[in-house]
Formats: structure tokens, C-alpha cells, sequence
């Protein structure tokens, strides 16, 4: 089956995927593209399929697959069509929106059946194929707090997480006015602009040992790394970066002039963070990190997004609800957690 061209708009999706037996064609596409094959007998042939259910049977072992199996939508018991309706709202809605209005778009008649159902599919955002950044382009990295204090706990006592990030900067074939706002979704800066981004929440305190791995996973050597003067990004050029640090004693006109995009993304981040979900837990923060990566890396071609958030998510399994709410799913932010 070849893939459909993407709806454009919610009439057009609905005429692409008007009942279970659409949705079911094309997740199979999605997970077999060349055929299928049974994962029992390895045979490779054409499959038994039924009417409004995801199975394929064998023709040869006569066993079943399941078209969700493996996937964020295993074990589900809620129609192929409430997800690809919930994926496309993830991929098309620029600003992103919270369990309450997924709830609500979706008629479900559960929060916690929407929360999950969001969290499976932000399980499926983080492509355990892609590329490490930089290479040509110069980056740009910094740390930043996200959270706040709490009440009732005394002056200076927070629960922040330090997340840290890097963004590419690229080169504008049309020259712009030297300004730093957003046109049209880019975040621009005269004739630069945000290419790909990464961000991580550390897990523990703001050190070289918490941040290297971030570096060497996301980062090609070779490339130009911005920074401010913090004493442990010196060892850098051992890894194979070159570094380029400036010392901004807390000067924040020297902080836009030598890091304009990274704080860019910070301050938006933080924004999208208190605005669309009012605040977020630290336990699920990274999940939302992966979010407003894959919107912002995507931001250029949002329709085209939607492709990725299935095609990623058939080959990622998503937290269960007792994992979820127990507190032992680890949200995917590094490589041998995205497989």
C-alpha cells in the first residue's frame, strides 16, 4: 500500500481515514512496507484480514499478528480511529494541548485514559533513528531551570530541573532585518535562524558528568559548540568539539549577542510549558521535552508531522497505565531508551 498524501485540513482526514478498516490498512503499510511477513513462521505472503478488527492471519501457520503489537497502541482497547484522530492533533496543533482539551476533542470519557493516551504517543516522538546534530552547523548550548518554588517551603527552596539544550544555527538564504523574534514559527536573529534542536532533563545536579552524555549522543564531533564560560564545558575540545565559550558575568546584553537562539528556545519552552499545560511534574517533564522538540524540529512542514508520530510509534512500545502512574516508566531521552 503506498502511503496517502497527508490531509491538510479535518474534512480531508476524515475522507482519508473514515472507519477502522483504513486506520488498520494503514498502520500495516506503516509496519510492513515491503509485505507482510509472519512473525511466527516468517512466511511472506499475503494475510487473512478481517472486517473492523487489527489482525492478520498467517495463511500458512494460520496464527495471528497483531497490527498494534509491539506499538504505543498495544493491548488497546480504544478504537484505531480515537488514535489516529489523537495523532493528528498531536502532529497538526502547533501549540500542543493538555489531557483536559485531548479529553475533550476526543469524547473520552476518562482523564486518565487521555493522559495515557497522550503519553503513548509522546513515547513514539523520539526517533530512535536520527541523526546527531551539528556537523557544519554551529551550535549553540546552554542550561536553564524549569519549575518553580513551592509554597509554604521558605525562601529559596524550589523544585526545579535543570534542562539542558542545543540548537543549531543556520544561515537565512534571504536577508532579514537584524531582529530576534519569531516570523512565521522561526525563531529569527538577522539573517540566522533555529535549525534542529535537543533537549534533556538531567536527572541529577548540573555537572560535566550528567552533561557529557547529552553531548556525545546529540552532538557530531566537529562541530562548534557556543557556550557560556562554565568551567566544565572546557573539556570539549577532549571529545572532539571545538568550543567556543565567552565568560557573561550574568551581562545579558552579551548573553543575546553570544546565545540569542538557545535562550529564544528557552524562554519559549517555559512559555508552551505554563500556558498550554500550566506547569508540569518533573516525573513526566522529558516527555514534554520530546514534544516540543519534535513540533519544533517538524515546525517547518507541521502536515508532514503526523506520518512521523505513527510511523516512529509503530516501532516503540508506550508506557502502561500501572507503569505510567506507578512511576516506573523512564520517558525515552537518550539512545538505548528510544529503542
Amino acid at each position: 500500500m503506498t502511503l496517502p498524501r497527508f490531509p491538510e485540513s479535518l474534512p480531508e482526514f476524515q475522507r482519508v481515514f473514515p472507519d477502522e478498516s483504513s486506520c488498520a490498512a494503514y498502520l500495516e503499510s506503516v509496519r510492513w512496507p515491503d509485505g507482510f511477513a509472519c512473525r511466527y513462521c516468517g512466511v511472506e505472503s499475503e494475510p487473512y484480514r478481517f472486517a473492523n478488527r487489527a489482525v492478520l492471519r498467517c495463511r500458512s501457520c494460520k496464527r495471528d499478528t497483531s497490527l498494534t503489537a509491539g506499538t504505543v497502541m498495544e493491548r488497546t482497547h480504544t478504537p484505531l480511529s480515537t488514535w489516529f484522530w489523537g495523532a493528528y492533533l498531536v502532529a497538526s496543533q502547533t501549540p500542543g494541548q493538555s489531557a483536559l482539551q485531548f479529553q475533550r476533542q476526543l469524547g473520552l470519557g476518562r482523564y486518565e485514559t487521555a493522559f495515557q493516551m497522550l503519553h503513548k504517543l509522546r513515547a513514539g516522538l523520539v526517533n530512535p533513528d536520527r541523526d546527531r546534530i551539528g556537523g557544519r552547523d554551529v551550535l549553540e548550548m546552554d542550561e536553564v531551570l524549569i519549575g518553580g518554588r513551592t509554597r509554604g517551603e521558605g525562601r529559596g527552596v524550589h523544585h526545579k530541573t535543570t534542562v539542558i539544550g542545543a540548537v543549531e544555527i543556520r544561515r537565512s538564504e534571504k536577508p532579514r532585518k537584524p531582529r530576534v523574534e519569531h516570523e512565521g514559527g522561526v525563531p529569527v536573529a538577522g539573517r540566522f535562524y533555529a535549525g534542529r534542536l535537543r533537549l534533556r532533563a538531567l536527572e541529577k545536579e548540573r555537572n560535566w558528568r550528567e552533561i557529557r552524555p547529552f553531548i556525545e549522543e546529540n552532538i557530531e564531533p566537529g562541530t562548534v559548540i557556543k557556550t557560556d564560560g562554565w568551567a566544565p564545558y572546557r573539556h570539549m575540545g577532549e571529545l572532539g568539539y571545538v568550543h567556543d565559550p565567552l565568560v557573561l558575568h550574568g551581562d545579558p546584553k552579551k548573553a543575546a549577542a553570544h546565545l540569542p537562539m538557545i535562550h529564544l528556545v528557552f524562554s519559549n519552552l517555559k512559555t508552551w510549558l505554563l500556558g498550554t499545560h500550566h506547569g508540569v511534574s518533573q516525573q513526566h517533564l522529558q516527555a514534554y521535552l520530546n514534544e516540543y522538540v519534535f513540533r519544533f524540529n517538524r515546525r517547518f512542514y507541521p502536515f508532514n508531522a503526523f506520518n512521523s508520530v505513527l510511523g516512529i510509534a509503530a516501532r516503540v512500545r508506550g508506557p502502561t497505565y500501572d507503569q505510567l502512574y506507578g512511576g516506573e516508566w523512564v520517558h525515552p531521552n537518550r539512545d538505548e531508551d528510544e529503542g
